[in-house]
């Protein structure tokens, strides 16, 4: 059925720098809350849905889409899709594209994905996916290019977090059972991103959000890591798709040359890959031919000649300073575009004294785009950031906030802003959240520029140069 020459040169100089079909220029906001929901951005919908509040200790009420699913299981769906359908809008991307946004952030769960829930014990709403397409769709059509983010993965990768989908104390993303489940979301969404025409918006996929800082408590995560990589080129070569700097090759027999999932299964039993990347690769096919009988996309799927047009999707990792504790680098895995994305909140803590100057002095200062360059993990973007303090902040100082932040940032790959609105009701006392955490609001209040290349002052750094080492 198919023979398969294969070699593996890698040039990890080229590799770190080759990301084709990105922005020249990331400016971004995240879709936070869409479709993966964090009741603190929404409090009030959130509690009209049938939630609750527990926002100290959130796994001591329904406080996520897990617990809500497990509470309402007759009406968790119908709730989800009313929200789904309302959060982000066609309007929502007409604003972001009047703004000058060229890039969007999908937080995703594990469970858009439905077949790899294990509903003996996992519960989540259902239906995501025609949501995803729709928006992404929607997306396209307005140029906007989109990043599938990995954010809340399969057995939770970070304890105690609401944006996990489930609140837990125990963190069990770190187990072969569960890193063999995130390999499988990762074939399924490289292939859609391909093949699925409302997907044509994508260009990159980030395999975890914010694993655990602690790399003694990540095990294999450097493993994973290989595997994410050499399952997303797996499809793309079984797809007959240009990975840049690897002589990787797959020979496609002409038997299966028009049926994707039949190629996809005999690229599984390929020996240049992992035996977890195998698994992942033949565990992925099914599901797609059932995501392609509920899409309509069976002939693309089953039927089609491959399409070669678009390019390698970038592959996209916290970077390695994101850990501490001697953590895995992803650039030594590299194979074909790949980049980096570091998050950084001054609001909790850790990186400067919590008051206007010493926040100037650090952001002005930053050495995060250097000290990740120095390693290999560039291109990196800052995927999350936000306008919150530690201290009550002026109209005027998040003017300089802004104004400084976006400054940094657009050293490196660019920003992505958290998050593109949030709710303003009696719960958020008004537009106080949306005032430091909605990139639509901060606009409206002038403390974001229109253009997003645009500084208020692009000297506003000028003072605090140099002044002391930041974070």
């Amino acid at each position: 059925m198919r023979h398969i020459l294969a070699g593996l040169v890698l040039s990890s100089t080229l590799l770190a720098r080759a990301w084709a079909g990105r922005p020249t220029q990331i400016y971004g906001v995240n879709l936070g809350s869409w479709l993966l929901l964090e009741p603190w951005m929404l409090p009030q919908e959130w509690l009209d849905m049938g939630g609750e509040s527990c926002t100290e200790r959130c796994w001591t009420c329904i406080s996520t889409e897990s617990s809500f699913a497990k509470a309402h299981p007759d009406t968790v769906d119908t709730k989800f899709a009313q929200h789904w359908d309302t959060w982000f809008t066609q309007d929502d991307v007409n604003t972001l594209k009047a703004a000058g946004i060229n890039t969007v952030r999908v937080p995703l769960g594990y469970w858009i994905v439905e077949a790899i829930v294990d509903r003996s014990h996992e519960s989540f709403p259902r239906g995501g996916l025609n949501y995803l397409r729709r928006g992404l769709g929607w997306l396209k059509d307005a140029g906007i290019q989109a990043i599938l983010d990995h954010h809340a993965a399969p057995g939770v990768q970070s304890p105690n977090q609401m944006w996990t989908g489930n609140c837990t104390t125990d963190a069990q993303f770190y187990t072969p059972y569960n890193y063999h489940r995130a390999l499988v979301w990762t074939a399924v969404m490289t292939a859609l991103s391909h093949l699925d025409p409302s997907f044509g918006s994508v260009f990159a996929i980030e395999a975890i959000n914010e694993p655990i800082m602690n790399a003694t408590l990540t095990p294999k995560y450097g493993a994973f890591q290989k595997n994410f990589v050499q399952v997303m080129r797996a499809v793309e070569l079984t797809l007959g798709i240009f990975v840049p700097s690897s002589s990787l090759s797959l020979s496609i027999s002409a038997s299966v040359s028009n049926n994707f999932t039949a190629a996809l299964s005999a690229t599984s039993s390929a020996t240049i890959f992992s035996a977890e990347v195998q698994a992942a690769l033949l565990e992925a096919v099914p599901i797609l031919l059932e995501i392609g009988e509920a899409c309509g996309l069976q002939t693309i799927f089953e039927a089609s000649p491959f399409k070669q047009s678009r390019a390698s999707l970038v592959a996209n990792f916290m970077d390695v300073n994101w850990q501490n504790d001697n953590p895995s680098n992803p650039a030594d895995v590299a194979i074909g575009p790949q980049a980096y994305d570091n998050h950084l909140y001054y609001s909790f803590g850790g990186v400067a004294a919590a008051d206007p100057k010493s926040y100037m002095i650090s952001i002005c200062n930053l050495p995060r785009i250097q000290a990740d360059a120095a390693v290999g993990d560039s291109p990196l973007w800052f995927g999350e950031w936000g306008l919150p303090t530690q201290f009550n902040a002026t109209d005027e100082f998040l003017y300089q906030w802004a104004d400084a932040q976006k400054l940094a940032y657009s050293k490196g790959a660019g920003w992505i802003f958290w998050n593109f609105k949030t709710e303003i009701s009696n719960l958020t006392n008004g537009n106080a959240l949306a005032r430091q955490w909605s990139y639509l609001e901060g606009l409206k209040l002038g403390f974001l520029t229109q253009d997003p290349a645009a500084l208020h002052d692009p000297n506003v750094c000028v003072p605090y140069m140099n002044s002391t080492t930041s974070s």
